[in-house]
């Protein structure tokens, strides 16, 4: 567990780190990232949120609040709380035209920064638990790697999520990174003001 843990931390540290990212859009208080390295496309979404860091921690490490602002979480329920910074959360998604809704068991871990510097992370993997297996109606989907790093930014904070996609995911996305990322950036918009 502790080590499923760890690198779940790790995994969203490296990530986040990876030479090469490029901006692909840039509104007043959103910026997006891609990175591309092989058949898995990451993008991270740069928020300005005007509250404090350590508020908008507790606000995005819950997941149970995401569907006030993120409409492709259906529902979310805890499964199993592993322990103070570790969650096992079941998500369930609103169907695409043309196929079945989706479902995910994700470990949702939190940490606080060691030094100011440093960033509030919250990160996501998905993860199997035999109480919980795949059902005929959903198409169970997964979560490489995904997350929020949370910097301190002059008494307000910078939000910082990344996602890790892979190319069975990808027909979901097409629609929103071809014309546009104009599906993410609302996303990131109600994220916001959510946060506020």
């Amino acid at each position: 567990q502790a080590y499923v843990s760890y690198s779940n931390i790790a995994a969203l540290t490296h990530l986040a780190a990876k030479p090469g990212w490029e901006i692909t859009s840039t509104l007043d208080d959103i910026k997006i990232w891609t990175h591309e390295e092989g058949d898995v496309l990451s993008f991270k979404v740069e928020m300005q949120v005007k509250i404090q860091s350590h508020l908008a921690f507790s606000l995005l490490s819950d997941f149970t609040f995401r569907q006030q602002w993120d409409k492709h979480f259906l529902t979310c329920k805890v499964l199993q709380a592993v322990n103070e910074d570790e969650k096992i959360y079941y998500v369930t998604s609103p169907p695409v035209t043309g196929h079945k809704p989706r479902d995910f068991v994700i470990l949702v871990s939190q940490r606080q920064p060691c030094k100011p510097s440093e960033p509030y992370i919250v990160a996501v993997k998905s993860v199997t638990l035999t109480s919980m297996p795949p059902s005929p109606e959903y198409c169970r989907s997964e979560v490489l790697c995904a997350g929020f790093q949370i910097y301190n930014d002059n008494g307000f904070c910078k939000v910082c999520y990344f996602n890790q996609v892979t190319s069975g995911v990808m027909p979901y996305l097409a629609a929103n990174l071809t014309g546009s990322s104009k599906s993410i950036e609302d996303t990131a918009l109600e994220c916001i003001k959510f946060l506020e």
